[in-house]
């Protein structure tokens, strides 16, 4: 994600959880739905607003980035969560998305799986296509992808960082704001 990340005054993870990703990255907001995880969260020094990815309870164009990790697998909708992060960005600021990628082999046997484990029962896997897609959908544009995590079994995968998708378990996209529709690739 570091690789990614856009310079920026104003973040906030969606789905901070205990905010293992927002702190190394010097993201100091987050919004998230479980009490528990927010309670860890602040005890980071970390402030935390009650929340849902699909209704963020910030202003309009009120932050120029948005992290979203591991989180888009677990909202009911993730068409209204993108547009909604999209309404909260300043114009030309940054969401970067990161997740289990559907078409990989963790991502297929977290798929296969899910069900015996109390915390992918309830996910919806997406291949990295479809976050593509799904982020030009919601107004984002300047799409630029990474992946790490190599390999057949989570026990052997390897690291490093090669650009796009397609051979690593986990997926970073990272996304502009657009207002011009033509400007979009």
């Amino acid at each position: 994600m570091e690789r990614l990340l856009p310079a920026f005054t104003e973040g906030v993870e969606i789905g901070i959880g205990t905010g293992r990703f927002a702190l190394p990255l010097g993201i100091r907001l987050g919004i998230e739905p479980s009490p528990k995880m927010a309670v860890r969260a602040m005890e980071k020094g970390l402030e935390v607003i009650p929340g849902t990815a699909e209704e963020i309870p910030l202003p309009d164009e009120s932050v120029d980035f948005a992290l979203i990790v591991t989180t888009i697998c677990f909202v009911d909708d993730p068409r209204k969560a993108l547009r909604e992060i999209r309404r909260i960005l300043r114009p030309g600021g940054w969401v970067i998305v990161g997740f289990v990628d559907r078409d990989t082999p963790l991502g297929r046997y977290y798929l296969e799986h899910r069900n015996e484990s109390r915390f992918y029962a309830p996910a919806t896997f997406f291949s990295a296509k479809e976050v593509a897609g799904l982020l030009r959908e919601a107004g984002f544009g300047e799409l630029e992808a990474v992946q790490t995590l190599f390999g057949e079994r989570l026990e052997s995968m390897e690291g490093g960082i090669r650009p796009g998708w397609g051979e690593g378990a986990f997926v970073v996209i990272r996304g502009r704001r657009i207002d011009d529709p033509e400007g979009q690739k």
